[in-house]
């Protein structure tokens, strides 16, 4: 489990988190989520210990994760798979993370199994990798000591869409069998397949949290009608709910319900969808949000 409360680090006068608090769970993937700039990255650091907060707690298994017994036993992490050693081959990468964490030689080959690189990249230098490459060895050194917590930056970043695919279902596989996941990502239609919890923040504040139905929750069918008037009260009569609104309304009725009352009261319908926020508009919006607070603040 990780425990963030009222998490804040400040630069001087500028505040890169902002007093937030938030826990991922056992047995979940907790989408870390926010436009460029937003604050995930220095949030991320402090929960492993490189960077110190101003003020508030992170907590990784109830400790500090700096005061935990061998960090990297029990928490894997990657927060920048482009910053392994260009001169050492991958298996000397993960001979050294296996060393560090008190794991057997032997963890090393598994962990590089399990993230299907094969024994000849294994042996060539880090610098020759592909950047999707270095993710799978930065996913394996998160890995070797099959730990209780996963912190992850953008981990599918590079790779390919059969890779993509891979890493979501090790990740599933993972919180399966009771790990935490944190990860944190720009790939919001994966993350939208793959977390169970959400956590969106934005100019370091955090501006939604939730479980991923209650925050992308569908909230009915919008209806687009020249008779939205009559059309709300007949699905009344039916049993539903129908707000009209200056250009559509909104019902509890399904699609196919509100088809069936519309042509017994002869009424027209020229629009017929589910409601509901995507992860992508979500994430829009915020950058939007975020886009016009920067323009003000140059104005001032």
């Amino acid at each position: 489990m990780i425990t963030i409360e009222n998490l804040t680090k400040r630069y001087g006068s500028f505040t890169a988190v902002d007093d937030i608090t938030f826990t991922a769970r056992p047995g979940r993937v907790t989408g870390f989520l926010g436009p460029n700039g937003a604050g995930k990255s220095t949030a991320m650091r402090m929960m492993v210990g490189l960077t110190t907060p101003t003020a508030g707690t992170a907590l990784v298994l109830g400790r500090d994760y700096r005061s935990l017994p061998t960090p990297t036993r029990h928490v894997g992490v990657m927060l920048d798979a482009t910053a392994q050693h260009a001169g050492r081959t991958g298996r000397e990468t993960l001979t050294l993370a296996a060393t560090m964490a008190g794991m057997p030689r032997s963890s090393v080959g598994a962990a590089l199994e399990r993230v299907g690189l094969t024994p000849r990249e294994a042996g060539r230098r880090v610098g020759n990798y592909s950047l999707g490459m270095r993710q799978r060895l930065g996913l394996a050194g998160a890995l070797i000591a099959d730990p209780q917590v996963l912190i992850l930056d953008e981990p599918a970043n590079g790779l390919d869409p059969a890779g993509i695919r891979w890493m979501r279902g090790l990740l599933r596989e993972y919180a399966a069998d009771g790990g935490t996941v944190l990860l944190s990502s720009h790939l919001l239609h994966e993350v939208e397949q793959i977390a169970q919890d959400l956590v969106m923040i934005g100019r370091g504040r955090i501006v939604a949290q939730g479980t991923r139905e209650e925050l992308l929750r569908d909230n009915g069918t919008v209806v687009g009608s020249p008779d939205r008037t009559q059309l709300a009260e007949a699905l009344r009569r039916a049993g539903f709910e129908a707000t009209p609104r200056a250009t559509e309304l909104v019902t509890t009725a399904t699609a196919e319900q509100v088809a069936q009352v519309a042509l017994a009261e002869h009424l027209l319908v020229t629009e017929l969808h589910r409601s509901g926020t995507g992860l992508e508009d979500m994430f829009i919006q915020l950058t939007a949000d975020d886009a016009r607070e920067a323009v003000t603040e140059g104005a001032a």
